[in-house]
C-alpha cells in the first residue's frame, strides 16, 4: 500500500448544540487530512490548528505532502521524523507542529484499516515494546476496560440558577462529571473573571459549594481557569495559589490552567502549596515543550491532546515520561469529531488515562464524522472497536458545512474581533 494523495479539507458547522455553550461561540471552523492511497483504503486526521488558525493548515500540509508520497505506513514514527526534521527551523514546537498531529493520525488511521485493528490497540503495543513503563506497577496504571468522562462545559454561565440548569443538563444526558470555566459568564455582561487573589478565591468557591450543594459529593467536578486566554486578566501565583486552596474542601477532580504556560516553575510551585489537584498542557505542542513542565512537576495531571500534541506517537511519549514521575493524563478534546477520536484513542492506549474529556450534545462536525465509534454508558467510555480511528467524513458532510473563512477562534484585540 502506497500512498498517492494528501488534501487537507476545511469545514464550518455549529461550534456544538449545547445550548449553553452556543451562547459564548456559534461556529466551529475544522481542519481534516484525508491521506489516499493505490490500496483504495484512506486515511483521515484532524488538526486542532485548524479550530484557530484554519487558513494556515492547507499550505503546512502541502509542504509535508512529498515527503508521504509513495511511502508506506509500516514505520508511522519515521516518516513523522522525516517531516519533523525537515521543518526544524519552524516546527519543533507551535503551528507546523500541530499540524503534524492531524497528518500523523490519518497515517495511524490508514495503519489500523490496512490491520483490522482499532489504533489504541496498536499504540498500547508500541507503550509496552517501547517506553518500559510498568503499568501495573505502585501507580495503579492499567489497561483499561473503561474510562471515565466529563462533559466540557465551557464558561459558568451565570446566575448561579443558570449554572445548575447547565450541569443538570449534561447529568440528563448521562455524565457523571462536569467541568466550568473560572469567573463568569452572561449574556448581558460576557466574560467576567476576578484578578485580587480574594475576590477571585471566594467567586471560586460560591461557585464549587453551590455545585457541591444542588449535585452532591460524588459529581466529578472540575474547574478551567483558562489562564493566558481569559480576555481580561491572567492570574499570578498569589491568585492561582488563593484559588487552588480554597477550593481544597469541595474535592476538585482538578483545577486546570490555573496560569499562563510561561512559567512551569510556578506552576510546580503551585502544585507544592496546594492538595488541590492542578492539571494543564492543552497548549503544549511537542514533546520538547512539555519537557521542561514535566522535570518541573508543573501538573500532577497532564493534559495531551492527541490533535495539538504533534501527533499519536508524541502524545504516547508525553503520557510516558508523565508516568514516569507517577502522573497521571487526562485528554484534551476540543476540536471536531477526528480530534475527539484521536484522544479517545490514545487515552486507552495510555495506563494512566485517568479521563476523558467529551464535548457534551456536539454538532454534526462531531456526530457524521464519529458515527456510532463512540460508546458511553453510565458516564464511562468503552474502548472503540472498528478497525482505525473509527471515522468518516462523506462527500455530503463536505458539501453542506463548507469552509467560512474567519470563524476561528482566537482571543479579540483591538483592530481584531472575534467573530462568535
Amino acid at each position: 500500500m502506497k500512498i498517492t494523495d494528501v488534501k487537507t479539507i476545511l469545514l464550518t458547522g455549529p461550534c456544538t448544540m449545547d445550548p449553553y455553550l452556543t451562547e459564548s461561540r456559534k461556529f466551529r471552523s475544522a481542519a481534516f487530512i484525508c491521506i489516499e492511497t493505490d490500496s483504495g483504503l484512506t486515511g483521515l486526521g484532524e488538526t486542532y490548528a485548524g479550530y484557530f488558525f484554519p487558513e494556515g493548515v492547507p499550505v503546512i500540509v502541502d509542504f509535508f505532502k512529498p515527503i508521504l508520497i509513495g511511502k508506506g505506513v509500516d514505520d508511522i514514527p519515521e516518516l513523522w521524523r522525516r517531516m519533523y526534521h525537515c521543518g526544524n527551523f519552524w516546527c519543533r514546537v507551535g503551528l507546523g507542529a500541530i499540524v503534524l498531529a492531524g497528518i500523523e493520525a490519518a497515517l495511524w488511521d490508514l495503519k489500523g484499516k490496512a490491520l483490522k485493528l482499532p489504533v489504541h490497540k496498536i499504540l498500547r503495543d508500541a507503550w509496552k515494546n517501547n517506553f518500559l513503563v510498568d503499568y501495573t506497577d505502585k501507580n495503579g496504571f492499567t489497561e483499561h476496560l473503561r474510562l471515565p468522562c466529563y462533559a466540557t462545559g465551557g464558561p459558568s454561565n451565570y446566575p448561579l440558577e443558570t449554572l445548575a440548569k447547565k450541569v443538570e443538563f449534561y447529568c440528563s444526558l448521562g455524565f457523571q462529571g462536569v467541568k466550568v470555566g473560572a469567573g463568569t459568564f452572561s449574556k448581558e455582561k460576557g466574560f467576567e473573571i476576578a484578578d485580587e487573589p480574594a475576590a477571585a478565591a471566594d467567586i471560586e468557591a460560591n461557585k464549587a459549594a453551590f455545585i457541591r450543594k444542588e449535585f452532591g459529593a460524588d459529581l466529578w467536578l472540575m474547574i478551567d481557569a483558562h489562564m493566558g486566554n481569559s480576555p481580561d486578566v491572567t492570574w499570578g501565583l498569589e491568585t492561582a495559589t488563593a484559588v487552588a486552596k480554597v477550593l481544597e474542601p469541595f474535592n476538585l477532580f482538578f483545577l486546570e490552567e490555573p496560569l499562563h504556560y510561561t512559567r512551569p516553575d510556578l506552576y510546580g510551585e503551585l502544585c507544592k502549596n496546594t492538595t488541590t489537584t492542578i492539571a494543564g498542557g492543552e497548549c503544549l505542542t511537542a514533546v520538547c515543550e512539555w519537557q521542561s513542565f514535566i522535570e518541573q512537576d508543573s501538573f500532577e495531571i497532564g493534559q495531551p491532546d492527541a490533535s495539538f500534541t504533534s501527533g499519536l506517537d508524541q502524545f504516547m511519549q508525553v503520557a510516558a515520561m508523565l508516568a514516569k514521575r507517577g502522573r497521571h493524563i487526562a485528554t484534551h478534546s476540543w476540536g471536531a469529531g477526528a480530534s475527539l477520536m484521536q484522544n479517545v484513542h490514545c487515552g486507552f492506549a495510555c495506563p494512566n488515562t485517568t479521563m476523558l474529556e467529551i464535548a457534551p450534545a456536539y454538532g454534526p462536525l462531531h456526530d457524521e464524522i464519529i458515527g456510532d465509534s463512540l460508546e458511553i454508558r453510565n458516564g464511562f467510555v468503552l474502548p472503540p472497536q472498528k478497525p482505525g480511528l473509527g471515522i468518516t467524513l462523506t462527500e455530503d458532510t463536505i458539501r453542506r458545512f463548507p469552509f467560512i473563512p474567519g470563524t476561528g477562534e482566537f482571543n479579540s484585540v483591538p483592530g481584531k474581533i472575534l467573530l462568535t
